[in-house]
């Protein structure tokens, strides 16, 4: 099925609302959260369903593992009823939601934008939950429609990608990588996160480095 950003935007972002909104609340107030989501989304892009490896929010892993979703394995701990937007994303922990607020003050600071936790003063997922918003401040401006231009995203790509050459056994393909590349939801060569320009840019420069046989021989299957 072809990638088609604004059906693929408009489907993430209800179900980050039908999971997110309370079911018990009244029909106002169900109305009123969904317009503080809609904020949100306006500030921190489309919601989507995971991050391409290269983005702060999960770039502090172990290179030879790479992570898409926040998690342990990226530096956060506590985190519960999660759901992404593109430069943030809002959990959900019953309790006081300590672990997560000084775990996201412990990561390692990144070279181009700062991670940072606040709670939220909005009921969501369940009014015994609190709810956290953790962002990606970028220190370089964005797209108008909140993707990541070429400049930014290319670098951060290699920086991770070209420190693996001494360790990698094998070349893996653009269409192994792609989700790595370009996040969730994607197409062939564009995604939430990054346009068709970039994206295809980024697939000429990933074939360039496979073809060189710097990885070891290209892997074809799984």
């Amino acid at each position: 099925m072809a990638f088609r950003a604004d059906e693929d935007a408009g489907k993430t972002f209800q179900e980050l609302c039908n999971y997110l909104i309370p079911k018990t609340a009244d029909p106002e107030e169900r109305e009123k959260t969904r317009w503080f989501l809609e904020d949100l989304r306006d500030q921190y892009g489309p919601a989507v369903e995971a991050y391409p490896a290269w983005h702060p929010i999960v770039a502090n892993h172990d290179d030879r593992h790479p992570i898409r979703t926040p998690g342990r394995e990226c530096g956060y701990r506590g985190l519960d009823h999660t759901m992404y937007f593109a430069h943030a994303f809002i959990t959900c922990p019953y309790g006081d939601g300590t672990d997560i607020m000084d775990s996201v003050a412990a990561l390692p600071r990144h070279s181009i934008a700062k991670v940072e936790a606040k709670k939220l003063d909005v009921s969501l997922y369940n009014s015994n939950a609190t709810p956290i918003l953790v962002s990606c401040e970028w220190d370089r401006p964005l797209e108008l429609d909140k993707t990541v231009p070429l400049k930014i995203a290319l670098p951060l790509i290699l920086e991770k990608e070209l420190a693996r050459w001494t360790t990698s056994e094998v070349g893996e393909t653009w269409e192994t990588m792609r989700p790595y590349f370009m996040g969730s939801p994607h197409g062939s060569r564009s995604s939430l996160f990054v346009d068709q320009q970039t994206g295809q840019y980024i697939k000429k420069v990933w074939n360039a480095l496979i073809y060189s046989g710097m990885y070891g021989p290209i892997h074809v299957g799984r």
